[in-house]
C-alpha cells in the first residue's frame, strides 16, 4: 500500500476530532510513517469559534504540520440535509439520523484535501465496533478508489489506556478526559451514548441531556410560531426570512428548551448488530412534522405512498454511508421534483415535551381545491355516482366470496 511504500513522503491527511483516538494517532503516525500529518476538521455543525480555535491549538501542540478546519454547513443541508427533510428521513420511525448522515459529506471534503496537497493517504481514527468505520471508507473509497486509507486504532487494537500512555510517554497533550457520556454534535442534533445505551433497560439521566436538561425541571410557558417552507425547503421562522443553516440553529435553541426531539433509539447498525443511542434533535424532529403535515395538504396519496418508500431506501443508503452511489442522485431527483408544490406556512405550539401542529396554509391545498366538504357534502359527484363508485370498489371481494361458495 502506498503509506508503506520506501519513498512516500507526501503528508498524511487524517480526520481529527481532538478526542482522544484522533489525539493520538497524530504523533503515532508521524513516528511510525515518519511523514508529516495534515490535521482536518470538516464542520458540519457544532462547532464555534472557541472550539475551532482548541482544535487548532491541540492539533498543532500533538505535531500536526497544519491544521484545516474547512466550514460545510452549507453544503451539508444542500447535499444531505435538504433531502432527509423532503423524505421525512426518521430511522425507525424515530431517529433522524443525526449523526452518520454527514460522514459522506465529510470524507468527499478530507479527499478533496488529500487532492490539493497532493497526498496519497487518509487516515481516521474509528475503531472496529461502530459504525464511522464503514462509512468513511465507503465513501472514500468511492471517491478515489487509489487512496490508502489508515485506520491506526481499530487496525492495531489499540485501546484507551495504551494511547494515554502513549501520550503521556510522548509528553503530548492529553484531551479531556472525565464524563461518563460519548457525545457526537452537528447541525441535525446530538447523539449521547454511555452505559444506560449499552443495553436496552432504561434511559441516560436527566442531567445527561445536552440542549434540554431543565426542560422538565424548570419548564418553558408555552408559546405559539410559525414555519414557511418553499418548494420543501424552510425559509422563515416565525416570519422571519433566514438561510437553512441559520434557521435550523434557531430551531434547535428554540425547541430544544421544551425537550422537543428527545429520544433513545434502538437499531441495525452497519455491522449487522443492534444499537442504542441517546439522542436530541429538536430542529431536525420539528422540521420533519411540520414539513409531513405540509405534505399531507398539498401532495397526493399516490406521491405520498411512493415517496415515503423511495425515503426509507433513502435513510438506509444514508445511514451505510452511501449516499455517495449513483442511486442517491436518482432518488434525490425524486425527492426534489416531489417538493414542488410543498410551499406554505405550518403553525405550532410548543409546550414542554410536546409539540403541536396547529394548521397549515398552502396556495397548493388539495383540501381547499375540492367543492365538497368530507363528512357534509359531496360536490364533486352525485348520490348515484357514490352508489356506483361503491359497488364498482366491491366487485373483487365479491367475487371472491362467489368464487369461494359464499365464503370467504
Amino acid at each position: 500500500m502506498t503509506s508503506t511504500t520506501a519513498g512516500d513522503r507526501s503528508p498524511i491527511i487524517l480526520a481529527f476530532s481532538g478526542g482522544l483516538d484522533t489525539s493520538f494517532c497524530v504523533p503515532w503516525l508521524k513516528e511510525t510513517y515518519g511523514r508529516d500529518v495534515i490535521t482536518a476538521t470538516v464542520d458540519t455543525g457544532g462547532i464555534d469559534s472557541d472550539a475551532a480555535a482548541r482544535l487548532e491549538e491541540r492539533a498543532m501542540a500533538l505535531g500536526a504540520s497544519e491544521h484545516v478546519l474547512i466550514d460545510a454547513k452549507q453544503e451539508f443541508f444542500n447535499n444531505v440535509i435538504r433531502y432527509l427533510i423532503a423524505g421525512n428521513v426518521l430511522r425507525g420511525n424515530a431517529y433522524p439520523l443525526c449523526v452518520g448522515a454527514e460522514r459522506g459529506l465529510q470524507a468527499e471534503r478530507l479527499a478533496r484535501l488529500a487532492t490539493d496537497r497532493h497526498a496519497s493517504t487518509v487516515a481516521h481514527g474509528c475503531t472496529a465496533a461502530g459504525n464511522d468505520q464503514v462509512r468513511f471508507e465507503v465513501a472514500l473509497r468511492t471517491l478515489n478508489p487509489t487512496l490508502d486509507i489508515l485506520a491506526p486504532v481499530r487496525d492495531n487494537n489499540w485501546v484507551r489506556d495504551e494511547q494515554l500512555a502513549y501520550l503521556k510517554k510522548h509528553n503530548m497533550p492529553l484531551p479531556a478526559q472525565g464524563s461518563d457520556y460519548s457525545i457526537n454534535r452537528g447541525l441535525w442534533g446530538i447523539t449521547i451514548g454511555g452505559r444506560e445505551t449499552l443495553t436496552s433497560a432504561g434511559s441516560i439521566p436527566e442531567h445527561a441531556w445536552v440542549l434540554s436538561p431543565e426542560a422538565f425541571t424548570k419548564p418553558e410557558p408555552a408559546s405559539q410560531h410559525s414555519l414557511q417552507f418553499d418548494a420543501g425547503i424552510p425559509v422563515a421562522l416565525d416570519g422571519e426570512y433566514l438561510e437553512p443553516v441559520a434557521l435550523i440553529e434557531k430551531l434547535e435553541t428554540l425547541a430544544g428548551r421544551y425537550g422537543i426531539g428527545r429520544g433513545i433509539h434502538v437499531g441495525d447498525t452497519v455491522l449487522g448488530t443492534k444499537g442504542r443511542v441517546a439522542f436530541e434533535a429538536p430542529a431536525a424532529l420539528t422540521l420533519i412534522t411540520l414539513h409531513r403535515e405540509l405534505e399531507k395538504l398539498v401532495l397526493s396519496g399516490q406521491q405520498l405512498r411512493i415517496k415515503d418508500g423511495i425515503a426509507n431506501i433513502y435513510g438506509d443508503l444514508v445511514h451505510e454511508g452511501k449516499q455517495l452511489d449513483l442511486v442517491c442522485d436518482d432518488i434525490e431527483a425524486l425527492l426534489a421534483s416531489s417538493q414542488r408544490r410543498v410551499s406554505g406556512t405550518v403553525t405550532f405550539s410548543l409546550k414542554p415535551g410536546n409539540l403541536f401542529v396547529e394548521g397549515v396554509d398552502s396556495d397548493y391545498s388539495l383540501l381547499a381545491a375540492t367543492r365538497g366538504v368530507y363528512g357534509e357534502a359531496a360536490g364533486e359527484w352525485t348520490a348515484a355516482d357514490a352508489l356506483g363508485y361503491a359497488r364498482i370498489l366491491s366487485l373483487p371481494g365479491s367475487l371472491q366470496t362467489r368464487a369461494g361458495g359464499g365464503k370467504q
